[in-house]
């Protein structure tokens, strides 16, 4: 029934003019919406690949769970791409979990995890084919 949806994920920001310059600047996202939805409610759209990251001033919840993740087909060179753009990667040195220059490979699956200047935990992490790809070899 939602096969052909716009996913939306909605984040909360302390700071709407910081998060436009991350996600815009930083992150290379097209703003596709800045202004009020509802009347002192300003919220900003970005396109991310079809869908769209929603931020609304607020305070955020959340550090620990990851609420957006972006899924590409070169982890490696989109975390190179982005810490060039001034991006900082969390590290992890967990038993169940272990980054290398930020970056995990569970599997097939490789993922890294950096936040937004609200600290919303975000995610770079494979897209289907690069699993299917990496699964194959």
């Amino acid at each position: 029934m939602l096969g052909s949806a716009t996913l939306f994920a909605n984040l909360k920001a302390a700071d709407l003019d910081a998060a436009v310059d991350f996600y815009g600047g930083k992150l290379g996202l097209e703003l596709v919406y800045d202004g009020e939805i509802m009347p002192g409610y300003r919220e900003i759209l970005f396109d991310a690949g079809g869908g769209i990251v929603c931020l609304e001033q607020g305070a955020t919840t959340s550090g620990e769970q990851t609420l957006v993740s972006f899924a590409v087909d070169d982890v490696e060179g989109t975390v190179a791409s982005l810490r060039e753009n001034g991006v900082a990667f969390e590290d992890y040195d967990l038993p169940s979990l272990k980054t290398e220059n930020g970056v995990a490979t569970i599997g097939s699956l490789k993922a890294a995890w950096f936040k937004d200047p609200s600290g919303n935990l975000l995610a770079v992490i494979s897209s289907v084919e690069a699993m299917k790809a990496a699964g194959s070899d």
